[in-house]
């Protein structure tokens, strides 16, 4: 009888998952640093390329180090097709592109990363493709923003970078009344405590750059969903536009997938004692953790996650006093990263939302005192005696 992926545990899928070895039956995953590839005979060429004969043509479309990570990442996904691309925000760009033509209508969340806001606000503009956002928890507004035209909902939850939740089920049901397709950005949850696909969500997205990789090393991102909606959406223009992932990054992320599970598992542990520390500090006027019963959207986020996550939200009032806070800390790095073994605290004002609009900042709740921590790795003594001292610093 012989082993059905499908049916492992998520531990087995990450590391016996998509593996491929060659004739020389290596242990660890064979790194195939080619950009093409040989035929036996022009006849042999003529067939690859129609696609009447398997193997790999060209490492922009298809590489069999990428091809490992991509098949890795969808069992654990529970997807059947995935795409790796050379960044989260090439995931993001291709998911629309994919999906969307001139004269079409995107609903999204206002909260959203930076560059995803702005790729609405300004990109798809460019292109005739209106945009527009509600507050995500309001199921209520994405369904009064729907339009004839309407073709996609954007949903990121935990948004980055306040931990805001949208309830996934609730949007993809309004969304196949229409006919729409849903994408769901991922990063923050993470394949081990979220499932969107499970929820109704028709395409996911990962920036595999966060805890994917985890150790800080490589650029990397993901597109999940049905065979069938890859081929259709996405198999074209991802060979022509080359938003291909470097075989070398998918070496990183295959071994960074071995691990994935025990260190986000780790890190959220970590990561819930810390945010009751932060919120029950003087200095702190409010504090964001999806599985703190505080949190506006808690009950979302017990029905779809099964984990709280690796990050905490929280506001000092000001600007200054974030800035104090991050300038007193002596183990916790600062850093737009997240997702990494290590723990990184970022002011998002002014990193990675500063090219959203400061009134569409406020709109989101994001204020000049916000701070946003990456729990990682380190020892929860040492984290907490370092968040605390910086935290009377502010």
């Amino acid at each position: 009888m012989s082993e059905d992926p499908t049916r492992w545990e998520p531990a087995t899928r990450l590391i016996r998952g998509g593996l491929m070895r060659s004739e020389h039956g290596e242990t660890a995953e064979a790194l195939f640093l080619t950009q093409s590839f040989v035929y036996d005979s022009a006849e042999g060429a003529d067939a690859r390329f129609a696609g009447d004969q398997p193997g790999f043509v060209y490492s922009r479309y298809a590489n069999p180090t990428v091809k490992m990570f991509e098949d890795r990442l969808a069992l654990l996904e529970g997807a059947e097709a995935c795409r790796g691309l050379s960044s989260g925000m090439a995931a993001v760009h291709m998911a629309l592109m994919g999906l969307l033509r001139a004269g079409d209508h995107v609903v999204a969340g206002r909260a959203l990363f930076g560059s995803s806001r702005w790729m609405l606000n300004e990109w798809l503009p460019r292109f005739g493709v209106e945009a527009t956002t509600v507050p995500g928890p309001d199921v209520a507004a994405w369904k009064a923003a729907v339009r004839p035209n309407t073709k996609v909902f954007l949903v990121e939850t935990p948004a980055n970078p306040l931990l805001e939740m949208t309830d996934i089920a609730a949007v993809s049901a309004i969304a196949k009344e229409i006919g729409a397709k849903v994408v769901v950005d991922n990063v923050f949850a993470t394949p081990i405590f979220q499932k969107p696909l499970e929820l109704g969500a028709d395409v996911v997205v990962y920036s595999a750059t966060k805890h994917i990789d985890g150790q800080g090393r490589v650029l990397g991102g993901a597109i999940l969903s049905t065979q069938a909606e890859i081929d259709a959406s996405y198999r074209d223009p991802f060979r022509h536009t080359g938003p291909a992932l470097s075989p070398f990054n998918a070496w990183v992320l295959l071994k960074g997938l071995e691990t994935l599970d025990l260190r986000v598992r780790r890190q959220t542990e970590t990561a819930a004692a810390l945010a009751d520390l932060i919120a029950d500090h003087k200095k702190v006027t409010r504090a964001f953790y999806p599985f703190r019963a505080d949190h506006p959207q808690h009950d979302v986020a017990r029905k779809q996650m099964s984990g709280g996550g690796s990050l905490i939200a929280f506001d000092l009032g000001s600007r200054e006093a974030a800035f104090r806070f991050l300038n007193a800390l002596e183990i916790v790095d600062i850093s737009n990263n997240l997702g990494d073994a290590k723990s990184m605290a970022t002011h998002p004002p002014t990193t990675t939302h500063r090219s959203v609009p400061e009134d569409q900042q406020r709109e989101i709740g994001l204020t000049p005192g916000a701070v946003r921590i990456s729990v990682g790795l380190e020892g929860l003594g040492d984290l907490s005696r370092d968040i605390a001292r910086a935290l009377d610093a502010a």
